[in-house]
């Protein structure tokens, strides 16, 4: 089922860059950047309401380790997306080659994982990495 999900959230990251790449003609870059983080706030938030998955209980019991890691990554995430608006704003015809590029995020989790998550080196997703990251190179004019 996680393929499943994996592909949806590529479909919607797809969208991501259209919809930004249209968007940013009479904005900056970081402004459109705030604006979409308060709108997936709101949606988000939204979600959380409408699928009741309001806890506080559950809240509560996050310890201050999970709640510094999630922050960490909301800054990540913010600190990405940033680089990326810039990317596409100050691009004129190379969205496609922005988006490969950013995908090369793929190697930094691969690398990330085995130093910190400890995971086993697999061979086919080695592989899978390599091609990626051929495919990114490619896409550079």
């Amino acid at each position: 089922m996680y393929i499943f999900y994996a592909i949806l959230s590529a479909f919607f990251a797809g969208l991501v860059t259209l919809f930004a790449k249209l968007g940013l003609k009479n904005i900056d870059s970081t402004l459109a950047t705030s604006i979409r983080a308060v709108i997936m706030a709101v949606f988000l938030v939204g979600i959380v309401l409408i699928t009741n998955k309001v806890n506080i209980e559950g809240i509560k019991s996050i310890e201050t380790k999970e709640w510094v890691l999630i922050a960490l990554s909301g800054i990540a995430g913010a600190v990405s997306w940033i680089f990326y608006f810039i990317a596409l704003q100050n691009s004129k015809d190379n969205t496609t080659q922005i988006a490969a590029l950013d995908k090369l995020s793929l190697v930094f989790v691969f690398i990330f994982s085995l130093l910190f998550l400890k995971e086993k080196l697999d061979i086919k997703v080695l592989a899978g990495v390599v091609l990626m990251t051929i495919g990114a190179i490619l896409t550079i004019k």
